[in-house]
């Protein structure tokens, strides 16, 4: 073991080096300068005695290698690495998309640059996900929309053809083809004009006219409308509030969302079943659920099944006349009055749509 003024080489070669988080150039370089000065002490006294120095001649020494290996380090980093550290925190921060106040500032910290690029790294890698995601959304949306577009177009284009073709001269279809070209056009217009509200709720063009209203009266309202509907395939509609139950909401937006749970509940839902309506107070929101008894819904189909255009059964909502936007429709309003909404299903166990509104004082 070699000493040097009581100082052990092992005790030196045991320092906590990496505790010592070099952050600055100056840091840098005093590191490199005080192992340079302990390194040419311990070789000066470490060659058994063939060379014979004097203590403070061996001090001065250690002094100017210390100054000659801090200063040399010192400008190396400063001029090759420092400058590309400064670069890259102000590229950094003007990627950002914002003017740092700090951009003017030299000799950034080491470990704080080493943090905002692995911090603006996770940014990006965010926003390219994110990215990735919208182009998926915006890949299937145009391809839904073109596909709903496409089954009442060549719809009307058929029967329109065949009334072309000599099918206006005969009495037997000429009445019926327009009559049917007709629901086609109507078809059309229902996809466009759901596709303008969702968008118009989205922008927040549409405003919500929001005032204390009771929720049992509205749904007895629209469960009348329905019961002609519902009894085609026999199925009950049962309004679950005894009593007054008093939310905070626009009638004329909620109308249209208890018209479209509940007229799914009767599409979807099982023959002969049954279709009901709750409500319960959960403090400063109203919970409202909409349940059937009908055939449910795959697990699989519940995380999807607000997007637009999105079908469990694609062949069957088609055939029935849906647009394939009305749970996208209640989604965007139940969102608008500050609520949320939910499903819960399970197959053959029904569907449970949940949402909140804030209640009325």
């Amino acid at each position: 073991m070699i000493a040097c003024g009581g100082t052990s080489l092992r005790g030196i070669t045991r320092l906590p080096l990496q505790s010592m988080a070099p952050r600055s150039p100056l840091r840098i370089a005093l590191v490199v300068a005080t192992l340079a000065a302990l390194v040419a002490v311990a070789v000066l006294f470490g060659t058994g005695g063939q060379v014979s120095v004097r203590p403070h001649e061996a001090a001065i020494m250690a002094v100017c290698v210390f100054l000659v290996a801090g200063g040399s380090s010192f400008l190396l980093v400063k001029r090759f690495v420092q400058e590309q550290v400064d670069l890259i925190h102000r590229t950094m921060h003007g990627a950002r998309g914002g003017r740092d106040p700090n951009a003017e500032r030299h000799n950034a910290d080491l470990l704080e640059v080493d943090a905002g690029v692995s911090a603006w790294a996770g940014e990006k890698r965010a926003e390219i996900v994110e990215l990735r995601e919208r182009e998926r959304f915006r890949r299937e949306f145009i391809g839904n929309l073109a596909h709903e577009l496409r089954t009442p177009i060549f719809s009307i284009q058929g029967y329109i053809l065949t009334l072309l073709e000599g099918g206006l001269e005969d009495p037997k279809v000429n009445r019926a083809f327009l009559q049917r070209a007709s629901n086609g056009t109507e078809r059309l217009i229902r996809i466009v004009e759901d596709l303008d509200l969702i968008t118009h709720l989205e922008s927040g063009v549409i405003e919500i006219a929001a005032k204390r209203m009771d929720l049992r009266k509205l749904v007895n309202e629209i469960m009348d409308d329905l019961r002609v509907t519902a009894q085609t395939r026999q199925i009950t509609l049962v309004n679950g509030m005894d009593d007054e139950i008093w939310a905070y909401a626009d009638r004329d937006r909620l109308a249209q969302v208890f018209s479209n749970l509940l007229n799914n509940a009767i599409h979807y839902g099982r023959e002969g079943g049954n279709c009901s309506v709750h409500a319960f107070d959960i403090g400063e929101m109203v919970l409202v659920e909409v349940s059937d008894d009908g055939p449910g819904i795959a697990a699989e189909h519940l995380p999807r099944l607000f997007e637009r255009f999105y079908r469990v059964g694609k062949s069957r909502a088609r055939n029935e006349g849906g647009t394939g936007l009305g749970l996208a429709i209640v989604k965007h309003i139940v969102e608008t009055h500050g609520g949320t909404i939910t499903v819960k299903s399970e197959e053959g166990q029904g569907a449970t749509f949940s949402f909140t509104l804030p209640k009325a004082r």
